[in-house]
């Protein structure tokens, strides 16, 4: 899904705010590929805490794969690894030519007042899913960003996987008839409970539903073109290591427009020593009235097993290797390169920034966002915000022992709780 760079573009210096496991394992190695191609001018990378953006630059697997390439860190405290900037993004923002890219990987909760305080400075927007967890707030960054004419995207990396793309192609081409009921999985690892995650993923805050299951639902909207109307969510509470506690589990069920069911189980429990690093995969039944017709994806087994006579760096001796998503591989040029949907989904992101970019007036911004709006391959708040409905009935839901809510779209969307 590579798009054309436009033959005025220029690189895009990019702000990479957060430094977690996805900055590590997904975007900074994206972002650094793209440098290496030209796309991509200077990184930044801010956080909140001196040690988080050190360990990021001292990681050896990274500075392997890209040697020579590193970012401006920001705060940039080397005598004093425990040193804290709570201001830290807005040093950074502040620091930032207009017209660059801030690429948000930080908790759910802290997306909304992030992308306004980046849009008002007049820079592109990149953020992990969920883009935030209002409806409201979706489409008030949606009509900011098309009124200053910057680009803002959501990184659905399921979005870029073939399988996805094969499929949307084929429901929309009329094979499989219409989506009947199907079921989704997502269970990522138990080390995740020894990570950050211990301090942000808690009840108030989020849930694994909302978390990971939000990639499961964007994926049947986004092959389907279904809408969800009513949404429940499940969820039990666990303990992290300090004490905080969280939905370290969850199932959720949601209704689509034609009476289609999706039920979905999440959850941050997959053994660390098991053979997938998680667990993860959808089934959606169709029918045409006549026969039968099935979409299956076993996403964390993608026909690749390894064993090991030494523990590799996750620890495991057998592993089911998922080669589509992200690894960094041997290439023609120095280090490694990334490949998989996880690379091409940062790509397209940042190459729709360029092409908005690129195309100059005001005017012609708006165009060009509008254009990739309508498309509807890359997520976008004006293209994607069922997403938001969702997460929003859904944290409704969980505080309240499963109770259903509904999801109105006339005379324009909303979420209601019945009842």
């Amino acid at each position: 899904m590579n798009m054309r760079t436009p033959s005025n573009a220029k690189a895009m210096d990019v702000l990479l705010v957060g430094g977690g496991m996805i900055c590590h394992d997904q975007l900074l190695p994206a972002l650094y590929q793209l440098q290496r191609l030209g796309s991509v001018g200077d990184i930044t990378v801010c956080a909140r805490s001196a040690s988080t953006v050190q360990a990021l630059a001292a990681n050896a697997s990274l500075q392997d794969a890209f040697p020579g390439q590193g970012f401006t860190s920001i705060p940039n405290d080397v005598d004093d690894p425990h040193a804290g900037d709570p201001n830290a993004y807005e040093t950074a923002l502040g620091n930032m030519e207009p017209h660059s890219v801030v690429l948000i990987a930080t908790p759910d909760t802290l997306h909304n007042d992030m992308i306004h305080r980046a849009l008002n400075a007049d820079q592109h927007v990149i953020s992990v899913k969920p883009l935030v967890q209002q409806h409201a707030e979706a489409t008030a960054i949606e009509n900011l960003a098309l009124e200053k004419g910057l680009f803002v995207g959501v990184e659905y990396h399921k979005r870029f996987d073939r399988r996805a793309l094969v499929a949307r192609r084929d429901y929309r081409e009329g094979r499989f008839g219409e989506f009947r009921v199907g079921e989704a999985r997502m269970i990522e690892p138990w080390y995740y409970r020894n990570s950050n995650f211990e301090n942000w993923f808690t009840c108030e805050n989020t849930d694994a539903f909302t978390y990971v299951g939000c990639h499961y639902v964007d994926q049947v909207y986004f092959v389907t073109g279904l809408r969800p109307v009513n949404v429940s969510v499940l969820g039990m509470k666990g303990q992290f290591p300090n004490g905080n506690e969280g939905y370290l589990w969850a199932t959720g069920r949601v209704v689509f427009e034609n009476g289609g069911i999706l039920n979905v189980i999440d959850g941050l429990g997959y053994p660390d020593d098991g053979a997938g690093t998680n667990d993860q995969g959808i089934t959606l039944f169709c029918d045409d009235g006549a026969r039968g017709a099935i979409i299956k994806h076993n996403d964390q087994f993608r026909g690749v097993e390894h064993g090991y006579v030494s523990a590799p760096e996750d620890a495991a001796l057998f592993r089911y290797v998922n080669p589509d998503y992200f690894k960094l591989v041997p290439w023609s040029g120095n280090g490694l390169k990334p490949v998989g949907y996880g690379y091409e989904s940062v790509e397209a992101l940042v190459q729709c920034a360029i092409e908005v970019e690129a195309a100059g007036a005001l005017d012609d911004r708006r165009s060009a966002i509008q254009s990739i709006d309508a498309q509807g391959l890359i997520a976008t708040p004006a293209n994607s915000s069922i997403n938001e409905l969702v997460t929003e009935a859904a944290r409704h839901s969980i505080l309240n022992d499963g109770v259903p809510v509904d999801i109105t779209y006339d005379p324009a969307p909303a979420v209601q709780v019945i009842g």
